[in-house]
């Protein structure tokens, strides 16, 4: 599996452009990620705060992100324009019969997989060995295109998780 997503994050983007990353509940259909790639496209390219254009970006990423970036430096974007972000990806969530808020699911990379776990199954997928120090876990709580860009997919070991588990 291509882990590579970093040439796709624009360059033209501040550091500190805010990032909202949205996990779905399974991996989209290719048919269904055209009409989306329409859809984020479509709110990207009319997408405003406080009637001035916000400079965004949307992508899918791996088949089951919607990732969605805002550059501040030009334009702020306020409670609104947040909310209008949030009925675009409820919009996909309900066309495609998806959950894309559930944030009890973390996922994963095993044998070259995305795999979601449940949290309250966490525990049990380290001590059964499913999961370990250095399984690639993508941290969904990022809030910059440079944490997106460094922290999002991380081990285990280096995430928030490490706290809550018996790592060996």
């Amino acid at each position: 599996m291509n882990l590579d997503f970093q040439p796709h994050i624009p360059e033209n983007f501040n550091d500190n452009s805010r990032v909202w990353i949205y996990q779905s509940s399974r991996l989209f259909f290719i048919s269904e990620a055209l009409q989306m790639e329409e859809m984020l496209n479509e709110f990207v390219a009319n997408w405003k705060s406080h009637g001035a254009p916000v400079k965004g970006y949307a992508n899918l990423f791996f088949g089951q992100f919607i990732v969605l970036m805002a550059d501040e430096s030009a334009t702020t974007v306020g409670g609104c324009s947040t909310d209008s972000s949030v009925h675009v990806i409820k919009a996909i969530e309900e066309k495609f019969n998806v959950q894309m808020f559930d944030r009890q699911n973390l996922a994963f990379i095993v044998k070259d997989k995305i795999q979601l776990l449940p949290l309250n199954q966490l525990e049990y997928a380290v001590e059964n060995n499913f999961i370990n120090a250095d399984t690639l876990y993508f941290n969904n709580t990022v809030l910059t295109k440079k944490e997106l860009l460094e922290k999002w997919l991380i081990p285990v070991k280096e995430s928030w998780l490490a706290k809550r588990l018996s790592l060996a």
